[in-house]
């Protein structure tokens, strides 16, 4: 019998293949040949899943930005329901925003391999067209949760929600690129510090 393959399973192995290429030696020895080295695969399995390298790269941003996306609005589900206290709300903010910093593992690959998607996105604007989404989606998820805070009565009054809105915005920005240049110096324990003192003063 021939071994029947999941599709949907492989293109993501592949993606997989791609971020560690990244991680390792950059995103320009990410050719197709180097990915299906990495994969274990022959460079024809993988036009099989994608006809172009520019799909294949586009592909692989797409999972990483979804895999970050589960996660956020895991924690926004948990935000809509009643919370018990201030605290505990605020704890729970404070875990959706940390949902965008390299604070484990996981997330600094993650972090490590978009940082250069970005990087390449500038000279590609079908890449530059899907990474865009990612700070847009950052300020519109900043504003939501400021939104909602300063309506609950949570937030310093006539606080300027579009200009804090960026200011966290760029402070996650920041910390994230601070961590994976130069981590012996910006630990995750110090960004959590770091963002629960801005949203601390950001407090009523």
């Amino acid at each position: 019998m021939p071994k029947i393959v999941d599709s949907a399973a492989r293109r993501i192995e592949i993606a997989e293949a791609v971020y560690r290429v990244i991680r390792r030696d950059g995103l320009a020895q990410a050719s197709l040949r180097g990915v299906a080295v990495e994969a274990g695969l022959v460079v024809g399995s993988i036009r099989h899943y994608f006809v172009s390298h520019d799909e294949l790269i586009l592909f692989a941003v797409r999972i990483l930005v979804e895999r970050v996306l589960v996660r956020l609005y895991a924690h926004v589900e948990e935000l809509k329901a009643p919370a018990s206290t201030r605290e505990k709300r605020m704890e729970l903010t404070e875990r959706l925003l940390g949902e965008l910093l390299p604070l484990d593992a996981e997330r600094l690959a993650e972090t490590e391999v978009w940082l250069a998607f970005s990087a390449v996105a500038r000279t590609k604007p079908k890449l530059a067209e899907d990474t865009a989404k990612v700070p847009k989606g950052t300020r519109a998820l900043v504003k939501r949760l400021l939104t909602e805070a300063a309506r609950g009565g949570n937030l310093i009054k006539k606080l300027d929600v579009d200009l804090e809105t960026e200011r966290l915005a760029v402070l996650l920005e920041g910390l994230a690129m601070a961590a994976t240049d130069r981590p012996e110096h910006t630990s995750p324990e110090l960004m959590v510090r770091v963002l629960r003192r801005h949203l601390d003063s950001l407090r009523r």
